[in-house]
């Protein structure tokens, strides 16, 4: 692998800190700022919907410029957002940082692939997408876990102000590192928007939604779920959320090492290892070393699902991939929104902390039945062209797995 999917990682890494490091921090940011609870949430809420809208945006702006030069404008921001977060005044200023910063979010995880794929040959690019996706995972082992330590020992402030140093660490990489790649002749906007009229496209950003979606359906409801029903201590959390961390890390690795196989099979046997273990949670939940277990169990078949699904949509939209491979990733905040707001809605029913499970469970064996349509519209496809190619009828045909 080269060294330009390390500095990509790098810019991963901190993209992924800032993410999820706030949901630890928002006693101490409301203590500060004077607000409730509910309000200092605002920060995760208005960083997903700011990646939601970000992914196009940012991407469209961008289809004129280098990819690489796109990516060092990408991190700029990402930079900027976070020191503003770091010097907010307000808490109204501090929410403007996490949005500049979250704008830059989805792009740079969509151009990232795009890039990423092209510095490694075809049968390789599945295990790129992942290496650059771990820069991701790793933060959630190690960069959410100290940057919540640092927050509360020595403020808040500091965590926001180290994060944008490994903003300015991941800029210097991708300058130094990433080759300046050809921008592709003849790519439009309009280009890129006509890969949305791919029916594969779309049955891709579908499954990534629900099935993303279903592993936040449990995990977002995850502290209160470990401390009331499993029994564990408001201390335990954090650890049990490393273990989740290192089973994304474990899952991710996977994902992009067997994507490169067999696409297709690997999202059948994720989802529906997923659908399954999110619905024994309900069981395990109530059990110390069962639950911990499934935990990271959820976080490795969830994550193994995304370099295959990422690898899907730049399959799919070869032709101009970039915007696709973007809203991707603005699809996998969606799907953490959606399932968060199911979730959310089933506790408040008086069904128990228990219950986003099930949610989690539906949403991942929807995904599953998604695959399977696509998979089959697509051998339906295939299979004219193979006949009037000359080749051999379509059930001794080779089956397709991409």
């Amino acid at each position: 692998m080269p060294l330009a999917l390390l500095a990509l990682a790098i810019g991963a890494f901190g993209i992924g800190t800032t993410e999820f490091v706030i949901m630890g921090l928002l006693p101490e940011v409301a203590g500060d700022f004077g607000v409730s609870i509910p309000t200092a949430g605002l920060l995760v809420t208005g960083y997903a919907l700011g990646v939601v809208l970000g992914a196009p945006l940012m991407t469209v702006l961008g289809t004129r410029i280098s990819r690489k030069r796109m990516l060092m404008l990408l991190m700029g921001l990402f930079i900027a957002g976070n020191l503003l977060s770091a010097v907010a005044p307000v808490f109204g200023v501090m929410l403007a940082g996490r949005v500049v910063a979250s704008l830059a979010h989805g792009a740079f995880f969509g151009i990232g692939s795009v890039v990423a794929a092209e510095l490694v040959a075809p049968e390789k690019k599945a295990g790129a997408i992942a290496m650059m996706f771990t820069g991701l995972t790793v933060a959630n082992v190690v960069g959410v876990p100290l940057g919540t330590l640092v927050g509360q020992t020595l403020g808040w402030r500091v965590t926001f102000a180290i994060v944008a140093g490994l903003g300015v660490i991941g800029l210097a990489g991708i300058a130094k590192l990433v080759p300046d790649l050809p921008k592709p002749e003849g790519v439009r906007l309009r280009h890129e928007l006509a890969a949305f009229r791919n029916v594969q496209v779309l049955l891709a950003m579908a499954m990534t939604i629900l099935g993303f979606g279903g592993v936040f359906a449990a995990v977002t409801y995850l502290a209160p779920m470990m401390t009331d029903v499993a029994g564990y201590a408001d201390s335990s959390v954090t650890w049990l959320l490393v273990l989740f961390g290192l089973g994304m890390v474990a899952g991710n690795l996977i994902g992009g090492k067997f994507a490169d196989r067999a696409l297709m099979p690997l999202l059948y046997i994720a989802l529906s290892a997923l659908a399954v273990v999110l619905a024994l949670f309900t069981l395990t939940a109530h059990n110390k070393i069962a639950a911990a277990v499934t935990i990271a169990l959820i976080g490795a078949l969830g994550f193994a699902t995304v370099p295959p699904l990422q690898k899907r949509v730049l399959d799919q939209a070869s032709g101009a991939p970039t915007l696709a491979s973007a809203m991707n990733i603005g699809a996998f905040n969606l799907g953490n929104a959606l399932s968060a707001w199911l979730g959310g809605l089933v506790i408040s029913a008086g069904l128990g902390y228990t219950a986003p499970n099930w949610v989690g469970a539906v949403l991942a064996g929807s995904a599953l039945v998604l695959a399977v349509v696509s998979a089959t519209l697509e051998r339906r496809s295939a299979a004219p062209s193979l006949i009037v190619a000359g080749t051999a009828p379509v059930e001794q045909a080779t089956p397709v797995h991409h």
